[in-house]
């Protein structure tokens, strides 16, 4: 009797042990609402510019389907509104996240990015035995080379521009909750975090955008996103501060 029960009870730990590895995933579609509808709207060359913090990890995790603060990665969504006359761009290298002690954080380029999340915990136990360099290679060389040094949303300005994102990304998935076992997690993390990229691409005149950008995960909080925006036609730069929620 004694040793049946022991049989037993090695068998439902190794079941448990195997459900706990199995973690699954699930690609998540990020919604945004238009400039207009956030509370700290600002107004550049003629275009509404919103953002938002998902400095919360249980909201970061809502909405990127892990917990990408425990990756390392601090996200903050930006939404543009070009009603301007000219075509507008993003410059990186002058776009900062300012913490509640006025402290700024760079913005990460993309290959950082993808690494952090690789190398964290989080992503360890979710892509169980994926080898190393895997998330980069299941986002695409091509994806991750056309970014604008940010992992971003979804640009919904122009269809044809989705289409060679997702072409990019090698077919990636955009949206929807497609469930993934830890085998197939390391691909589909990678492809749904291509697929939501904004390419260093300017934001035409009547066209509306949005996108994450990416700050290391090490800053406290997030008060302030300093964002330097380019009209792409004159050359003409704007720095705007935008508060965040």
């Amino acid at each position: 009797m004694l040793r049946k029960t022991l049989l037993f009870i090695g068998m439902l730990a190794l079941l448990v042990g195997t459900m706990s590895a199995c973690t699954s995933y699930k690609s998540q579609e990020v919604s945004f609402r238009p400039p207009t509808a956030y509370g700290n709207m600002q107004m550049v060359a003629d275009a509404q510019v919103a953002a938002q913090s998902y400095a919360d990890s249980s909201a970061a995790k809502q909405a990127f389907g892990f917990d990408i603060r425990s990756a390392g990665l601090l996200p903050v969504q930006v939404i543009i509104d070009n009603g301007g006359g000219s075509a507008l761009d993003i410059v990186p290298e002058q776009t900062f996240l300012v913490d509640a002690e006025g402290n700024l954080w760079s913005l990460l380029d993309s290959r950082t990015a993808y690494q952090r999340v690789e190398k964290s915990s989080e992503y360890a136990r979710i892509a169980k035995g994926s080898g190393k360099g895997s998330l980069l290679g299941g986002a695409g060389g091509a994806a991750i080379g056309a970014a604008i040094g940010i992992l971003t949303g979804d640009n919904v300005a122009s269809a044809a521009f989705k289409g060679a994102a997702v072409g990019a990304a090698g077919g990636a998935v955009v949206g929807g909750t497609q469930a993934n076992t830890s085998g197939d997690a390391s691909r589909q993390i990678g492809r749904d975090l291509a697929s939501k990229q904004l390419v260093n691409q300017a934001v035409q005149p009547g066209s509306l955008a949005n996108g994450f950008l990416f700050f290391p995960g090490e800053a406290p909080s997030a008060t302030q996103l300093r964002l330097q925006v380019r009209e792409t036609q004159s050359g003409l730069v704007h720095k705007v501060m935008i508060p965040l929620p």
